[in-house]
């Protein structure tokens, strides 16, 4: 992993830098270590379950353990990091009970999205979905690119139903979907499926339906969770798998024997 920001640190030399010699502060440097550590979390380069030390985020982020460790902790606070056995933080894994109260939670505050976009959203925001819907289409069939993308596509509608606290409370919540896994797009059939729901939310929007926009998203969400617990289920498969390989079923050596 590297670090963009080598020559504005001043750390070229590959080492931790002390927070005294920088003239940003410490509360600079810690915001700075919080958006990296935040976003390698979302992008899955930092995955669920994997376990995390301070001198290693120290020396790829290239700066003293101090903001690192402040990172640390207000990614803990906020649920997305837990203390790890032997030492450390560990990136915290949804179990299937903690993932359905997520669409649960979820679903409740994307249809209010979505039926309040469909009074209040201006012309604009409704192109702006539109084009969004558009550019999904034409993407190849790549679920993290479509996971991208989709991103954006919810955070328009959440901005397009102009409410403060609902906008603040989805983009809280969201924090927590790199927790989940891998995306839903990996799914069989999901790309396309999505795309359609995508399309349906758009057209109730663009009728000023509220109650068919919200419908359209209530159900967009419930069969973005189906596809979730397929994804976590093979996940949990494959990983059987790969532990039955590393390990001889019982009786194995003595029948050889």
């Amino acid at each position: 992993m590297q670090n963009d920001d080598q020559g504005r640190d001043g750390m070229d030399d590959g080492q931790p830098q002390d927070d005294a010699a920088d003239p940003r502060g410490g509360r600079g440097r810690s915001e700075w270590a919080y958006d990296m550590l935040h976003e390698a979390i979302r992008e899955g380069t930092i995955a669920p379950g994997q376990r995390i030390m301070e001198v290693e985020l120290s020396v790829w982020l290239k700066m003293s353990r101090t903001p690192v460790r402040e990172a640390m902790r207000r990614l803990q606070a906020e649920g997305l990091l837990e203390h790890a056995p032997g030492g450390g933080m560990a990136v915290v894994v949804y179990d299937l009970r903690a993932i359905g109260e997520f669409y649960a939670t979820r679903e409740s505050l994307e249809g209010t999205a979505a039926r309040l976009a469909a009074t209040q959203a201006d012309e604009t925001e409704i192109h702006i979905l539109s084009a969004t819907v558009d550019a999904m289409r034409a993407l190849p069939e790549d679920p993290r690119m479509h996971a991208r993308e989709n991103q954006g596509f919810h955070e328009q509608i959440y901005r397009a139903a102009h409410n403060r606290f609902l906008l603040k409370s989805l983009r809280q919540l969201l924090n927590f979907t790199p927790l989940l896994g891998r995306t839903t797009y990996n799914a069989p059939g999901r790309i396309g499926a999505a795309l359609a729901e995508h399309e349906a939310i758009v057209a109730a929007i663009r009728a000023r339906d509220p109650d068919r926009a919200e419908e359209a998203a209530r159900l967009h969400i419930r069969r973005s969770h189906d596809s979730r617990v397929l994804v976590v289920s093979d996940d949990v498969r494959s990983a059987a798998q790969k532990r039955s390989l590393r390990q001889p079923l019982p009786g194995l050596a003595k029948t050889r024997g």
